[in-house]
């Protein structure tokens, strides 16, 4: 199953980020290009590197200099994020391209790398939600409430595992189609955003 198959991967990023805990790092992915592992890879460490960009620009002492530097860097990774993405979903539409739809079958509500895109994000919560679980200094009470929370987590990964696994199969069995709209994003565009292009007037 998919899930099962890029669960792993996203760990594996989300470990190799945390052996250094530094946004400035460089990526250093396992994966040959081309495969879809480096993809999956690459997707997780954008989504780890801006989970880690979230954090910082929340520090209330923050100089409004970096904080403005951060924000323009959390819309450029956003930007990274959609891209990727919509890469995941090209190699599905390749991998079913060749998958007649039934006459009766139906769209999902979200693409496949969406779902994924979300199985992603999930990874990182359980990965951090488990350390607040286990952190030595804080109360026996926040531990508590950090490992009830770590609980359902691991039962929405389960469900969302499930999710998808079950829309790549019914699209392979051609009960579901596939059909990917671009994100289209307005706020990096100088020709769309007006703050943009009349501010090159």
């Amino acid at each position: 199953m998919f899930s099962g198959f890029a669960f792993p991967i996203f760990e594996q990023s989300i470990k190799d980020y945390h052996v250094h805990d530094s946004i400035d790092q460089p990526i250093n992915n396992p994966y040959d290009k081309g495969q879809i592992e480096h993809l999956l890879y690459a997707k997780n460490w954008v989504d780890t590197v801006q989970w880690h960009y979230e954090d910082i620009v929340r520090d209330p002492n923050i100089d409004p200099v970096a904080a403005l530097d951060l924000k323009r860097k959390i819309d450029a990774s956003n930007q990274v994020r959609t891209d990727m993405v919509e890469y995941i979903d090209s190699y599905f539409l390749d991998k079913y391209k060749d998958v007649q739809p039934k006459a009766t079958a139906k769209i999902n509500s979200e693409s496949p790398a969406w779902a994924i895109d979300r199985l992603s994000i999930l990874a990182l919560k359980i990965y951090h939600m488990a350390e607040e679980a286990n952190r030595p200094d804080a109360s026996e009470e926040h531990r508590a409430k950090c490992q009830e929370k770590l609980n359902v987590l691991l039962e929405q990964k389960k469900d969302l595992s499930t999710a998808i696994d079950d829309l790549l199969a019914d699209i392979e069995s051609g009960d579901k189609y596939m059909k990917v709209y671009k994100q289209m994003k307005m706020y990096n565009d100088e020709e769309l955003n007006p703050v943009l292009y009349q501010g090159k007037k």
